[in-house]
């Protein structure tokens, strides 16, 4: 009896509104369910107009035994963007496209530095992934190979300082694991395509379907989203070097990250992606599942 919430962005009021929803209950500034969990698909901060009470909110929930948070993306580079390298400067290059993504996150911190990394070193306790017997959830995609490999030198299914440093080492195994499950696989755009993504940025790359399979299918049907110059080609055997996805057989996986639009639905019985972009104006999504082998469009609750 789980309800997944996707990413927040520092919207805490839609967080508020969405838990009321649910029929969580503010108790002392935790918010609880009498038998029922949340579970936080990462993303808590970036963006949005009130990232510390956000922060605030999803801890006091960890903390007190009323929900899951895990790490997403914009955790991480929070953590990279911070930490120092050895040899001078730091993990995450401050430049600039990256001080924008973080810019609402350190404004709204701004004379709190001792609170801001208090937080940080939070982040450190956010595991990468969850798995039951019943369901999977993880920031941006569930690759087998990359999950099975993480449990294998991740502590707990969490990253220490030591990890965090190797983590930036391009190329490397935990490198590739770690911008697969938190940013999701991509495909290299035939030749003479490119797009401009939701910041502005010029892509020669575009996020999959990790979901379908990838052997007989085209650039605009892998491509998770809807770009109008995509062209109706058949892949490139050389685009991708993985062609593994996530089986119809598996059981349900969640995840956030791709700035889905409009309504929420399902991808497959299986798969269900829970950020509809609020903070582009769009919705705060979650799933109440109860056990369900297959997953049902009429459990999402949104705001």
């Amino acid at each position: 009896m789980t309800d997944l919430i996707g990413d927040i962005h520092g919207h805490a009021d839609k967080l508020e509104a969405l838990l009321v929803k649910l029929g969580y209950t503010n108790n002392n500034g935790c918010y609880s369910h009498p038998e029922r969990k949340v579970l936080f698909v990462g993303d808590y901060i970036d963006r949005g107009p009130q990232i510390i009470k956000t922060l605030e909110i999803v801890k006091s929930m960890v903390d007190n035994g009323h929900a899951i948070a895990l790490m997403g993306n914009h955790e991480y580079n929070a953590l990279c963007f911070h930490i120092q390298e050895r040899e001078g400067g730091h993990l995450r290059k401050h430049l600039i496209k990256n001080i924008i993504q973080h810019y609402e996150t350190l404004k709204q911190f701004q004379n709190r530095q001792q609170e801001y990394e208090f937080y940080l070193e939070w982040f450190k306790t956010l595991p990468l992934f969850h798995e039951t017997g019943s369901f999977r959830a993880v920031h941006a995609c569930w690759d087998i190979k990359s999950i099975a490999y993480l449990q294998t030198v991740l502590v707990n299914n969490r990253l220490n300082d030591s990890l965090i440093y190797d983590s930036v080492a391009r190329g490397s195994a935990l490198y590739n694991a770690l911008d697969i499950i938190l940013k999701g696989k991509e495909i290299k755009m035939p030749a003479g395509f490119s797009f401009t993504d939701k910041d502005g940025t010029l892509r020669r790359k575009a996020r999959i379907r990790w979901w379908e399979d990838p052997s007989h299918t085209t650039y605009s049907k892998i491509i998770i989203e809807p770009l109008e110059q995509v062209p109706e080609l058949a892949i490139d055997n050389t685009a991708l070097k993985d062609k593994s996805f996530y089986e119809p057989a598996n059981i349900p996986v969640f995840f956030g990250h791709y700035w889905l639009k409009g309504m929420p639905e399902l991808f497959k019985p299986n798969i269900c992606c829970l950020d509809y972009s609020v903070a582009k104006r769009g919705h705060l999504v979650a799933y109440r599942f109860d056990g369900e082998m297959w997953l049902d469009e009429k459990k999402f609750l949104f705001v």
